[in-house]
């Protein structure tokens, strides 16, 4: 079994489960906060491929604005795949304006390393992307883009922190750093779902994206994300043209509720 993009891809996936489009409700800011962990075990057409992990850092300071990292990390099972994988993404995300600032990805497959960092304008319709490949010299590029626009990651964060309703839908303008797309989200109904952390009553989430080549979906993508304020993604079904990957939490830890402070304090400046 080839890892390639799969384990690219876990980082953003488990994270699917800036601002949001103008339709989509304001935040309730109480869904997350820094010291938050939860982590995943990650099947690949129904074995155990490996493990992921999203966590919310300590506030730092990224490109002069405050932001929590949003870590995810991924890490294939020796036992299965043909050679190694390790990746890590971080998404810089403003809790005060409800932005995310950028993100930088680092890979290593097949112990060739790759890196990527996307520097969003302070509006979100700009990017600044800086790729590089092992011992290359970095390629740069400018992108005109959606206000608004924010990663994979950093759309399911501003989910999160939505009021869920059934019936409703919920939309997000996305950059992977080559691609732009609108990430849409319709909560379809309630369900009690079993996984290694237990029974959770969730939302059932129908979520529509747009990659291409092996991450072209066959069908839209389904979260199960908790009831309760957390909103946590507890189980994320896809299936690409590389084959079908499920993501189950297996344990869940959460962070400080300061959101709504953080917005407070931004609000003066």
């Amino acid at each position: 079994m080839r890892g390639l993009s799969r384990w690219r891809f876990t980082a953003a996936v488990v994270g699917l489960m800036g601002s949001t489009l103008a339709h989509a409700q304001e935040p309730t800011g109480s869904a997350f906060g820094p010291g938050e962990q939860a982590q995943y075990r990650v099947k690949y057409l129904g074995l155990t491929a490996g493990t992921a992990t999203v966590t919310v850092g300590a506030p730092m300071t990224q490109w002069g604005q405050s932001v929590w990292p949003i870590v995810s990390t991924a890490k294939s099972d020796d036992l299965v795949g043909v050679y190694p994988i390790k990746s890590r993404f971080v998404t810089y995300w403003n809790a005060g304006s409800q932005r995310v600032t950028g993100s930088d990805l680092h890979s290593e497959e097949n112990r060739k390393r790759r890196r990527q960092r996307i520097q969003l304008t302070a509006d979100g319709a700009g990017a600044k992307v800086i790729k590089q490949k092992e011992s290359d010299p970095p390629r740069e590029s400018e992108h005109t883009l959606p206000e608004g626009t924010m990663d994979v990651a950093g759309a399911t964060f501003a989910l999160r922190g939505q009021e869920l309703v059934v019936g409703r839908s919920y939309a997000y303008p996305v950059f992977t750093g080559s691609k732009q797309f609108t990430l849409s989200a319709t909560v379809e109904g309630r369900e009690t779902v079993s996984t290694p952390a237990g029974a959770k009553d969730t939302f059932r989430v129908r979520v529509r994206t747009d990659f291409g080549g092996k991450l072209e979906s066959k069908r839209d993508m389904v979260a199960y994300l908790t009831t309760d304020s957390h909103h946590v993604p507890v189980r994320i079904e896809a299936d690409f043209a590389l084959g079908t990957v499920v993501a189950e939490l297996t344990d869940y830890k959460p962070g400080r509720v300061v959101a709504a402070v953080a917005r407070a304090d931004n609000s003066g400046d």
